[in-house]
């Protein structure tokens, strides 16, 4: 299995300078530690301050030598697709082909708003956007008419980029049809297997792998990424409950404000039993993880660390136990491919 790192959700009391720093920082950290990967995700309103994915990886990617660096997501429908080719095509370059995207619609209304998305159109312009994207990497001219969205003429995007093809996932956590358009152009599907039960997400999954038999591609080709609620590892369960319970009680507070409560849980007790989150002992955590495999046969795990309410030497603590005690076994327990071949 492969790790991929998600910064823990935003310090609003900390200034913007100081937390674009710590999304720096905790890249280095994590490509220390091991992890395979790294996300920056996309959202263009409070509380969230990575806005610009693609200028936050550029400098990762300058101090950085061996991590992939992820965009979870990027919310291309939002975007202008020649704009975001050029974006990243130029950071393709920069980080010497070590970029993979997740797209996805956006979960958050606040954001699509300001760039005149709507929930009538906004998966039909990532849909879009999407084509046109994948035709702009791959061909130095394009012309191209679109329906929703701009359209070219005989426009040569540059720069060409480094790799003829880059990695696509598509995030897909309730909607079948973002599933069966993964499936149906041969992309990787990510689930965030977040604030729910599991259920749904499998589902999505199932749905997915029958779609990609479907559509004429090799099962043993298809690929899931899958992600957790969070996680937070101590030596006992006792220890690790007692001190993700302030963790927990802070983040349903700001999930029912800004949110809409997706979470459905309403004691860390249950978010633990019957969610994805990943708090416990190590073996107990193993022992989640490998369930939670038999149901997306997933290759890469996503994880965050809460950091709002735990202090910098818990965060850090965590992440060493996870890469010293859980990520030794389900590495060796369950065997992937490399993130590297697109």
């Amino acid at each position: 299995m492969r790790f991929l790192l998600l910064p823990h959700l935003p310090d609003r009391a900390k200034p913007d300078h100081d937390q674009l720093r710590e999304l720096v920082d905790y890249a280095v950290f994590a490509e220390e530690l091991g992890f395979d990967a790294y996300g920056i995700g996309e959202r263009h309103d409070r509380p969230a301050v990575s806005s610009s994915p693609p200028v936050l990886l550029a400098h990762i990617a300058a101090v950085t030598s061996r991590i992939r660096l992820f965009t979870a997501v990027t919310t291309l429908g939002m975007l202008d697709p020649l704009r975001a080719y050029e974006d990243y095509a130029t950071l393709d370059h920069l980080a010497g082909g070590r970029l993979d995207l997740i797209v996805a619609k956006g979960a958050y209304p606040r954001s699509s708003r300001l760039f005149g998305v709507t929930r009538e159109n906004q998966w039909e312009l990532l849909q879009e956007n999407y084509l046109l994207f994948r035709r702009l990497w791959r061909q130095e001219r394009v012309t191209w008419q679109g329906r929703l969205g701009r359209s070219l003429e005989d426009a040569e995007p540059l720069p060409r980029p480094f790799r003829p093809e880059i990695r696509i996932w598509h995030g897909a956590g309730s909607n079948p049809d973002s599933a069966d358009f993964a499936a149906r152009h041969g992309d990787p599907l990510f689930t965030p297997n977040g604030a729910g039960a599991i259920g749904p997400y499998a589902a999505i999954v199932r749905h997915y792998r029958e779609r990609w038999a479907a559509y004429g591609h090799d099962p043993a080709r298809a690929l899931v990424g899958a992600g957790t609620a969070g996680y937070f590892g101590a030596r006992t369960s006792q220890e690790a409950v007692a001190r993700y319970r302030p963790v927990f009680e802070a983040r349903l507070k700001v999930n029912r404000a800004l949110d809409g409560g997706s979470i459905r849980f309403d004691t860390v007790e249950d978010w633990i039993e019957h969610g994805s989150v990943l708090v416990g002992s190590p073996q107990q955590i193993i022992e989640k993880v490998l369930g939670q495999h038999g149901h997306f046969g997933h290759e890469l795990l996503h994880l965050h660390v809460d950091g709002e309410v735990l202090d910098r030497a818990d965060y850090l603590a965590t992440l060493e136990l996870f890469f010293t005690e859980i990520a030794p076994v389900l590495r060796r327990e369950l065997p992937s491919r490399p993130l590297g071949d697109a």
